[in-house]
């Protein structure tokens, strides 16, 4: 590739991200600031209704609180009845999301050991799963060629020009990839999780294309709803 051409492309790329950028900050800032302002009033409220709590003490509470909350901890489980993020479906899960590099987030390592472990299981496996990957993608994609096959020889037989063929084909397996990958997971997730269809889209899609916010996870609950506080 030519000099010129990857400075055009890096052009491209840069003004892209700044666009990008820009109309995020427009669509979310907002947002981030009414919940801003939502928990500061929420906060004044809580110490105006009960005069003899420090603010001090509740400020230390909430800390405890967003630190328990980013290590997976749920602040409102008793210690009568603990939950774990590490049992063996979650820890399964998370195998999962590092060999197929869409690390979701909702968990992490935070030991040293398990830092280093992941250094090493990661580094090991998404090799070991690309390989898998190809594997199943050359299978899929040679039982597709034959589908779509059979599919030009019917229009051959009605003498279909071989351009609109080529075009109807080049359709078809779009058409076939996006029910497989896109929509067919969109309506189970829709049924499973009981979310929006929105939701459900934009959980599909950051997952295949291994993004991996980690803001929804298929675990019977979004990690991150969006709802605003009360007032």
């Amino acid at each position: 590739m030519k000099k010129k051409t990857v400075l055009a492309i890096l052009l491209v790329v840069l003004t892209y991200l700044v666009v990008g950028a820009k109309l995020f900050q427009l669509l979310e800032q907002p947002f981030e600031r009414s919940q801003q302002v939502s928990i500061a009033q929420a906060r004044a409220r809580f110490l105006d209704d009960y005069p003899n709590v420090d603010s001090d003490r509740l400020r230390q509470l909430m800390e405890e609180t967003v630190i328990a909350v980013h290590t997976g901890v749920d602040p409102f489980g008793e210690t009568e009845n603990i939950s774990t993020n590490w049992d063996l479906g979650s820890s399964f899960f998370f195998a999962g999301t590092v060999i197929t590099t869409i690390g979701f987030g909702n968990i992490a390592p935070k030991t040293e050991g398990g830092k280093i472990f992941c250094i090493v299981y990661a580094l090991v496996g998404i090799p070991m799963f690309g390989f898998l990957l190809a594997g199943v993608g050359d299978q899929l994609g040679s039982a597709l060629g034959q589908l779509i096959g059979k599919v030009e020889e019917i229009f051959l037989r009605w003498k279909v020009n071989p351009t609109v063929i080529r075009v109807l084909s080049t359709l078809l397996f779009v058409l076939i990839g996006c029910l497989t990958f896109v929509f067919c997971p969109v309506l189970v997730f829709r049924w499973i999780e009981d979310w929006p269809l929105l939701d459900s889209a934009y959980f599909v899609v950051i997952t295949l294309t291994t993004i991996g916010f980690g803001d929804y996870v298929a675990d019977g609950r979004a990690h991150c709803s969006g709802s605003k506080l009360d007032g």
